[in-house]
């Protein structure tokens, strides 16, 4: 029987083996999938015009060059490092600024008891059922009404209105056990004390998760910017690098080089935020424990 047992155990062993091989192959295949398109944009990015549009698929180019980088830096009619400060700050100031609103908002159905949270709450998750689109003339009228066009403040303003954020911390928090804040209560904590000193705290996976997509929208939005910006220099990184294409002739080595720029940041938030992205992930199934 022992040696029917071993063999028994290391077969198992072999398929666990082959099961873990497996899951790790599918996930290199689909990270390889979303990798090469970044990688041809930065290859792109290093050749000479004269290989852009060669017949065969070359990866890494035969003679590799920064003159596209070098071209759309000293480009007055680009001013792409004005651009990409442009989008920087309006990032960070519509992501702190979501942050605030969301997470007072969404504490506020999470724990506050007022008449008609439920059906309040219910209608403002019916708005994430409307695109975008409908909005776009109402929210443009209203900038335009408060003398917003061609400031930035035109662009941050309807950014504030994030459901989404409401939606995604309401339920984090309903997943922290009261007993922390029936103890903080207890204590003589205020209800603002206890939102800053133990709600929040516990919420920092869901803040920083929160964090990436709110600048994620902001830094890759398009339309919004283009309709309310009318200053070249005012420009942020999408519509301005637009301007590389033209009617007839579209700059492709500037435009992967813009692209390259513009993925710098949101890789590098990227980096430094994926540990709280996978903290929130694995606590979001403590809701009720």
């Amino acid at each position: 029987m022992a040696p029917l047992a071993r063999s028994s155990g290391l077969g198992y062993r072999g398929q666990q083996l082959i099961r873990r091989i497996a899951s790790y192959g599918v996930l290199v295949f689909f990270a390889l999938l979303f990798l090469l398109p970044m990688l041809w944009m930065l290859s792109t990015s290093l050749k000479p015009k004269s290989q852009w549009f060669a017949k065969d698929i070359v990866w890494i180019p035969e003679t590799l060059t920064l003159q596209n980088y070098a071209t759309l830096l000293n480009n007055p009619t680009t001013p792409i490092l004005r651009w990409f400060f442009n989008s920087l700050a309006i990032g960070i100031i519509v992501t702190v600024l979501i942050l605030i609103v969301d997470a007072l908002a969404a504490y506020a159905y999470a724990r506050m008891q007022f008449r008609g949270r439920n059906t309040l709450f219910a209608l403002l998750l019916a708005t994430l059922f409307m695109p975008g689109i409908m909005f776009l003339v109402p929210n443009f009228l209203t900038i335009n009404r408060l003398g917003l066009l061609n400031n930035y403040g035109g662009v941050i303003i309807p950014g504030l209105a994030g459901v989404f954020g409401v939606f995604f911390l309401r339920q984090f928090f309903e997943s922290v056990p009261r007993d922390l804040e029936e103890a903080a209560a207890i204590d003589g904590a205020s209800q603002l004390q206890i939102f800053t000193q133990v709600a929040l705290p516990l919420a920092r996976p869901a803040l920083a998760t929160l964090a990436i997509i709110t600048f994620l929208g902001s830094w890759n939005d398009f339309l919004w910017p283009l309709l309310i910006l009318k200053d070249r220099a005012l420009q942020t990184l999408p519509p301005g690098l637009r301007t590389l294409q033209g009617a007839y002739t579209s700059e492709y080595g500037q435009m992967m080089a813009g692209a390259v720029i513009a993925a710098v940041p949101v890789l590098l938030l990227y980096l430094i935020m994926q540990r709280y992205i996978v903290q929130s992930v694995a606590t979001s199934g403590l809701a009720g424990q």
